[in-house]
């Protein structure tokens, strides 16, 4: 009986027939109810909406209206390895293989008739600006030329293999894009400089650069941005290993010099200068 007189109670909860409540409520009741969560929730979707709204109206296309960013920008390499890590076998064609046709996919856009039909002659060592005139958008914005030709031995045109094939292989450096940076001063351009650590600078050997010195001309800058400058030409430096150590790990680091940019601090690795791990193997 006492299992009967429950299950009437369950069943007069969910529907009182004397009262006409539902789960203990009025139709009026829940009617109300329903109004205002209705009315409590489109007030939240309207404030919302018109808190995007607002926040959208202070937004440009072109130029970020808030830029948190490091003082220094990061630098990365190509060819992409694991982890920063650039290991091959000279005579293993295969084990250099897929860096060669990173290098070729990446440079593509390089190639100088690409360039010389998209990209300016720009006159080197200076600032290419192209401010707007008051309210009228100077856009699209051009971008100089950056021929691959410049990178000479590590252009992958004179040497297809880009130096892995003779033990002497290229990395080519970039430095991240900041919209708006000015990396040097008095018609000075930033440079890269490349070394080993200490117990690897026997191992290392010397180094050449391309274009000649490591640097990232001034004409390359100031970036405007992906919508306003929609053929900019990331300007690249080349490194290539003349003589490396073989069989033997080379913890290598390359740094931006500049008059303006400041150095990397510890906290960030990769503000102004990117490490790698460079193994070459003769079998």
């Amino acid at each position: 009986r006492s299992s009967d007189a429950e299950h009437g109670d369950w069943r007069d909860f969910f529907w009182n027939p004397r009262t006409h409540e539902l789960m203990g409520r009025t139709a009026t009741s829940w009617g109300l109810i329903l109004l205002f969560y209705l009315v409590f929730y489109l007030f939240l979707a309207g404030m919302f909406a018109l808190t995007m709204y607002v926040m959208l109206l202070t937004l440009d296309d072109y130029n970020p209206t808030w830029q948190d960013r490091l003082t220094t920008p990061g630098m990365m390499i190509r060819p992409k390895g694991d982890q920063l890590e650039i290991t091959f076998s000279v005579s293993d064609t295969e084990s250099w293989d897929g860096f060669v046709q990173n290098l070729n996919n990446f440079l593509s856009p390089y190639n100088d008739s690409y360039q010389v039909q998209t990209n300016d002659d720009c006159p080197p060592d200076q600032y290419f600006i192209q401010e707007d005139s008051g309210t009228v958008r100077n856009i699209p914005k051009r971008s100089c030329q950056f021929n691959r030709t410049v990178l000479q031995e590590c252009s992958g045109i004179s040497d297809p293999s880009y130096g892995y094939s003779s033990g002497q292989p290229c990395i080519l450096i970039k430095l991240n894009r900041v919209i708006g940076m000015l990396p040097g001063k008095d018609g000075q351009s930033p440079y890269v400089t490349c070394g080993a650590k200490k117990e690897d600078s026997a191992k290392m050997g010397p180094v050449k650069y391309f274009p000649p010195n490591g640097t990232f001309n001034l004409m390359y800058y100031p970036y405007y941005g992906k919508k306003a400058q929609v053929n900019y030409t990331q300007p690249l430096v080349a490194v290539k290993f003349m003589n490396a150590s073989l069989n033997s790990d080379i913890s290598v680091e390359c740094n931006i010099n500049s008059n303006t940019l400041a150095e990397g601090s510890e906290r960030d690795k990769f503000a102004g200068r990117v490490s790698f791990k460079l193994r070459i193997n003769d079998k």
